[in-house]
């Protein structure tokens, strides 16, 4: 390649089920609703917007339980309990196990996380 020539990335996707516990109107509220210690969701949603705004920001709370913040269509952000060991590559299986996922009057959202495959550094 030659020098100055960028090539970009490829960007993966990893769709989850999330359950929602309650709405805030931020990503930090909504973590610290989920018991994550207020400072880490402070450097949690921090490092999640290097550029451009997220719409999901990961955490694992104690016990190893994981949780997300979603940003709602409606602007807000959902406090959700995620699923991440229900992730697809595809958003259709994801809304699928969802649906088997949601009872009682619960809602969810399936949560996409977005992953830059970053080339290894080969020797």
């Amino acid at each position: 390649m030659s020098p100055g020539k960028k090539t970009i990335a490829p960007m993966m996707r990893f769709y989850f089920p999330a359950i929602v516990c309650v709405e805030c109107d931020s990503p930090i509220d909504a973590l610290v609703a989920l018991c994550v210690p207020r400072d880490e969701a402070m450097n949690l949603v921090a490092a999640s917007w290097p550029g451009n705004e997220s719409a999901c920001v990961l955490a694992t709370v104690d016990g190893g339980r994981s949780v997300a913040a979603l940003r709602t269509p409606e602007g807000r952000w959902a406090a959700c309990n995620a699923f991440l060991d229900k992730g697809f590559n595809a958003r259709g299986e994801a809304e699928r196990e969802l649906r088997k996922l949601l009872k009682r009057g619960r809602r969810g959202y399936v949560g996409v996380l977005v992953i830059e495959a970053k080339p290894s550094c080969g020797g």
